[in-house]
């Protein structure tokens, strides 16, 4: 019993130890400009709110969001193949992903995917 309860001191203490050696060598500094401000969309948020903006980054970001959704929609159907009707799964998915790929198609065609132009 009593080398038990030592053991569990000598583990508490050296977890301390660590502990607190983790917390000095981790320090940040607190006045680094570009750690205490915050990330908006690109924006830089010390200069003036009034510069121009490309539209590009939100374009971006909203094809990201609607193939995200999309692909969140794919995954349950491969859980569903199993309780539904093979044939009428296989022409809803085959469907499903046509349309995605017209879209994505679409997008690359109008060059909404290049960065650069």
């Amino acid at each position: 019993m009593l080398m038990l309860s030592t053991m569990t001191m000598i583990i508490f203490i050296i977890t301390i130890v660590v502990m607190m050696l983790a917390t000095l060598l981790s320090k940040k500094t607190l006045l680094d400009r570009e750690k205490c401000s915050p990330f908006e969309c690109g924006f830089d948020p010390m200069n003036s709110s009034r510069l121009p903006f490309s539209l590009r980054f939100f374009l971006i970001a909203i094809i990201f969001l609607i193939f995200d959704v999309e692909i969140a929609l794919l995954l349950p159907m491969i859980l569903i193949i199993k309780s539904s009707n093979l044939m009428n799964w296989t022409i809803t998915s085959l469907f499903f992903i046509f349309i995605l790929l017209i879209g994505l198609y679409h997008e690359w065609n109008q060059g909404a995917l290049e960065w650069n132009k």
